[in-house]
């Protein structure tokens, strides 16, 4: 990793631009940066590991990395791609514990342990003891103006939906974690950069010095759909080596390129080459299983992502049985219906399920389980739904 790929590969804007930030590298300086996030949930996906990756790229350049737990910004809730405001905001407990899953799941990419770990940091530590006068002092660097026009808010404006005032100052918390940490930079996806610009506002007007901001592109595909759920699932980043790859394979021809360039450490000049005869219409299955290779070998290991492969070519491509299948026990006459699906965790919930029965995708012993078809389990029938999950039976008598 050089500084040329860093300030590129995977990056959408610079500000105040890329010129001045590679000066500054380039004379040898090391920085304070940070990324943070607000642990609204316990399960990460494949968008997330854009912003990560680039964080490892800072950590191995020498840079002081900082992996920011938004435990306080959490509460307020972040408006950033929300059509309407939340019905529920966080508590504090709720997020810290979440965090725990996010650290892990962020281990997999970024180094929190060796001689220059990324540093773990959690934003109510400040932002809970904030006083009412130093509230007013960061609101006082805002106007009601440069607040309202983003263009979210702008939207649900017109739509006559509610901007929750929690929401409407969130900037201004998120802001005030640069001021706090006396940053040089923030990174953050490119849906973020209403928010980090008014934290670059704030430095440069209670610190008076200049911070740089770096936002990486959202993995999306052709249409603007972000990747990081397919087939109502998420691509998550601890999901099972054969799960990703039928995921990821899963997802749509346009997402390789963009996938392979953010995702992986397949050289530049490889992927637009690929880039090139996926344009000249060379079947693009083998690119994207590069794809999915590259990704697990990341999260897992590369024996992994070969066995997954592997499993994925005869299943999927070749229609064969895995040769290990799981196996659960089940009561003497039940049904093979969506009640037994959702238990068995082949199906997120009973209205996916009767999706997959009315698109004949569940097979019992091979044979599609047709709408409102009665059907018994039996000792050593297999269930197979879609086309990577499959359960053995054993009945209990």
């Amino acid at each position: 990793m050089d500084i040329e790929e860093l300030l590129t590969r995977g990056v959408d804007t610079i500000y105040p631009s890329r010129e001045e930030l590679e000066k500054v590298l380039r004379s040898g300086k090391k920085l304070k940066l940070y990324q943070g996030f607000d642990p609204t949930g316990t399960q990460l996906h494949l968008g997330h590991m854009v912003g990560f990756r680039k964080l490892a790229q800072w950590q191995k350049l020498g840079h002081h990395v900082i992996f920011l737990i938004g435990d306080g910004t959490g509460q307020a809730g972040d408006p950033s791609g929300k059509t309407k405001s939340r019905d529920k905001f966080m508590t504090r407990e709720e997020l810290r514990e979440n965090a725990k899953s996010y650290v892990m799941q962020a281990s997999k990419i970024v180094d929190f342990e060796g001689e220059s770990p990324v540093e773990i940091l959690y934003n109510g530590d400040w932002l809970n003891k904030l006083g009412l006068v130093e509230i007013l002092n960061i609101a006082g660097h805002f106007s009601l103006q440069q607040l309202s026009e983003r263009d979210l808010f702008q939207e649900r404006i017109k739509k006559g939906e509610d901007v929750n005032l929690r929401e409407f100052l969130y900037p201004l918390l998120q802001g005030y974690d640069s001021v706090s940490m006396e940053v040089d930079l923030e990174l953050g996806g490119s849906d973020q950069t209403f928010n980090m610009l008014m934290g670059r506002k704030l430095v440069k007007e209670m610190l008076q010095k200049d911070k740089f901001i770096m936002t990486t592109p959202l993995l999306t595909d052709s249409a603007g759909v972000k990747i990081g759920k397919t087939e109502g699932n998420v691509i998550g980043l601890t999901d099972q080596p054969s799960d990703l790859f039928g995921k990821i394979m899963g997802l749509s021809d346009d997402v390789i390129v963009k996938g392979l360039e953010y995702l992986t450490d397949v050289p530049m000049e490889e992927i637009k080459d690929v880039e090139q005869k996926i344009g000249a219409g060379e079947n693009p299955v083998q690119y994207k299983k590069r794809l999915a290779f590259e990704i697990i070998k990341q999260l897992h290991s590369a024996d992994a992502a070969r066995e997954a492969e592997k499993e994925f070519q005869s299943t999927v491509q070749n229609k064969e049985m895995p040769e290990k299948v799981g196996e659960v026990s089940v009561a003497e006459h039940t049904l093979v219906d969506g009640d037994l699906l959702v238990k068995l965790e082949l199906a997120a919930s009973k209205s996916e399920a009767k999706r997959l029965f009315e698109q004949g995708g569940v097979e019992v012993d091979g044979e599609k389980v047709e709408p409102r078809e009665t059907t018994e389990v039996t000792n050593g029938m297999v269930i197979k739904v879609g086309k990577r999950k499959f359960i053995k039976i054993a009945v209990d008598n």
